[in-house]
């Protein structure tokens, strides 16, 4: 949301020169929440590399210390792979544990695809110390029921010493992730409703630009995310322009689907956020919008914990151009995907129209033609007072409406905190089950990112407070507050 546009969000010379590499790699999952009778721990199931199908490698005994007969021994050169099948009892997220050897002096990376998906580029295979010292590298999954292909593929350096890949499912009756005990999310009235059609909030994290602070999406910051702040939702802005999608299209969406799938198998809600700011008129990115969205929609369909935001701050222009953009985009996206809620943006920065002198009434006199909609409302406390406030409760009772961002500092996302007037908007918030995300997940040097500058270049660390600045720690109490989801 703006006043004035004198700012685009996160620019700045370092951040220009981000890698992605981090974003596409996958930890261990984070602990479910504790229960009063755990089920006991699935076992996991040893899969050896030398019976696999190897590709570019030998297998091998020449070094101590391996299980089985053997272990594969890569080429040293690129693309070079160890293809296992691995069979799961049901659908879910599982842990792929690789041991392996690594005698030089450099990391070995390995990329790991899931029935062709990468889900982990360029995951680091460290070195042990020696061909003979043998370690493991954990990678967090989701499979398929019954039959499923895991593929290592080496960089260009060759690989490590493959010994074997363990395969542990998630423990049976671990359900209680947000994603898991609400399921497909649907408009009902005014609010969002779970599988059950029961009113949920949810509250989670906004992550800044990925083509300048993709490496604080990293597996640790996912694990913290829904461990440690124990967040139900993540949304994955993807820039169209400011150095984003236009340039490399290929590349910023490969970003959204990794991100999907890593937050997917932490059982968290993703919200895939078109993040069109400057030009402010939608219709500027409407064919690369289909594009983009075309392809969301085809691959992540089967998804039950999607959301998309298909124009995050129109400005300068009318409702009812925001409107006939958001009318020409859902049926396009419904082709593919007809059960995914779709968030429309709204005109003057997602404020309803009150940053350029209108309100509410626009919209309700005049709803998008389409069903299982909600409209976007931004505001950040420091600027944005009583009359902003004031909008989101009168239109909060008309019309659904998920407030995809806020900050506690001035629109800018900078400066001063205003703890006491943002908590005026999440009490609001709670009472009328408003969804809301805060901006940002990131180590911006701006007060509104929660982390302090350097977190991500460090890989953390993730949990706790001691990375964050004073915005991060406060918004981090209120999402881990207990969640409020009614299942019957």
């Amino acid at each position: 949301m703006r006043t004035a546009r004198t700012w685009t969000r996160g620019l700045g010379t370092a951040a220009g020169a981000l890698t992605t590499a981090l974003l596409l790699g996958l930890t261990t999952a984070p602990a479910a929440p504790a229960a009063s009778a755990a089920p006991p721990a699935a076992a996991a199931t040893t899969h050896e590399a030398e019976q696999a199908t190897v590709s570019g490698g030998t297998v091998a005994s020449d070094h101590a210390g391996y299980t089985g007969t053997g272990f594969v021994d890569y080429d040293n050169a690129g693309g070079g792979h160890v293809e296992w099948r691995v069979d799961a009892a049901r659908a879910g997220t599982a842990t792929l544990t690789f041991r392996h050897a690594n005698g030089s002096a450099a990391d070995r990376p390995l990329d790991i695809a899931v029935n062709g998906t990468t889900t982990a580029r360029a995951k680091a295979f460290p070195a042990t110390g020696a061909w003979t010292t043998w370690r493991t590298v954990g990678v967090t999954a989701s499979l398929k029921a019954g039959a499923n292909t895991i593929r290592a593929t080496a960089g260009t350096a060759g690989g490590p010493n493959l010994d074997h890949l363990a395969v542990t499912p998630a423990t049976p009756g671990d359900t209680a992730t947000p994603a898991a005990v609400n399921g497909r999310l649907k408009v009902c009235g005014t609010k969002l409703c779970n599988q059950h059609g029961k009113p949920v909030q949810l509250r989670g994290m906004s992550t800044h630009g990925t083509q300048w602070y993709a490496r604080c999406v990293t597996p640790g910051s996912l694990d913290a995310l829904a461990g440690d702040w124990k967040a139900d939702v993540l949304r994955v802005s993807t820039y169209v322009q400011e150095g984003g999608y236009e340039t490399d299209p290929r590349k910023y969406t490969d970003l959204v689907h990794s991100v999907i799938d890593q937050a997917t198998a932490r059982g968290l809600y993703v919200i895939v956020d078109w993040h069109m700011l400057d030009p402010g008129d939608p219709y500027h990115n409407l064919s690369r919008a289909k594009t983009f969205f075309t392809e969301i929609a085809q691959r992540h369909r089967g998804r039950t914990n999607l959301l998309y935001e298909i124009a995050n701050e129109p400005s300068g222009v009318s409702w009812s151009r925001i409107k006939g953009y958001a009318e020409e985009l859902i049926p396009v996206i419904r082709a593919h995907d007809p059960n995914t809620p779709v968030l429309v943006g709204t005109r003057a920065w997602s404020s309803f129209g009150v940053s350029e002198g209108a309100n509410e009434s626009e919209v309700v006199a005049a709803p998008v033609n389409a069903s299982n909609i909600m409209y976007t409302f931004h505001f950040y406390a420091s600027s944005h007072r009583d009359a902003y406030l004031a909008t989101l409760s009168r239109a909060a009772d008309r019309l659904p409406v998920f407030v995809t961002e806020f900050g506690t500092q001035d629109y800018a996302g900078e400066g001063a905190d205003d703890f006491a007037m943002a908590q005026r908007y999440l009490d609001l918030m709670a009472a009328k089950k408003i969804s809301w995300v805060n901006w940002n997940f990131s180590d911006d040097h701006r007060s509104g990112a929660v982390f302090k500058t350097g977190t991500c270049a460090n890989d953390g660390p993730w949990t706790g407070t001691a990375s964050l600045k004073p915005a991060g720690v406060w918004v981090r109490d209120r999402v881990r507050t207990p969640d409020d989801f009614p299942t019957s």
